[in-house]
């Protein structure tokens, strides 16, 4: 089984906010490898894993990164595959690490998910995918579904709640 999905942190310390990804991107049944570079520490290594990820068949790029977040952009800027951008909460609750993701030159598109937003990102690498997989695309209107029915249920308890002024 080959990874058709890359999951890149800065650093393991991201890795709690990253396992929701990975939890998605296995529940959806979609390959996918899990690295640590650093767009500070190892430059070298980022510019040559951004290179190279097409050709080892990566569709979707999931970068996360937090304080000055440059790690998806300075992957954005050697790939054409699309990168997805997860600003990691650190100082500022991440707001400065989400403007760094979403303030990228004209050219170098990131897409970018809220703060600590894996399974968000994992979901649109899958949205990406689906667009040529079937099977794929199946599981994910699935997994959709089942979003849909986890309100319809939770809206069945609440009307058993009781309150004296509750009108439902």
């Amino acid at each position: 089984m080959n990874p058709i999905v890359s999951i890149i942190m800065g650093s393991t310390s991201d890795l709690p906010v990253m396992e929701k990804a990975c939890k998605l991107l296995d529940e959806m049944q979609v390959p996918f490898e899990v690295n640590a570079l650093s767009a500070h520490r190892t430059p070298d290594a980022v510019e040559a894993f951004a290179r190279n990820a097409k050709s080892r068949g990566i569709r979707v790029i999931i970068a996360a990164a937090g304080m000055a977040a440059a790690l998806p952009g300075v992957i954005a800027a050697s790939t054409t595959l699309p990168v997805i951008g997860v600003p990691i909460k650190g100082m500022l609750d991440g707001l400065d690490a989400m403007l760094s993701i979403i303030q990228m030159p004209p050219g170098i598109p990131v897409a970018t998910v809220g703060v600590n937003g894996a399974q968000n990102a994992a979901i649109l690498a899958v949205e990406m995918l689906a667009l040529s997989d079937e099977a794929i695309a199946k599981r994910l209107v699935d997994y959709k579904n089942g979003l849909k029915e986890k309100i319809v249920k939770a809206n069945k308890e609440l009307a058993d709640v009781k309150y004296q002024f509750k009108t439902n």
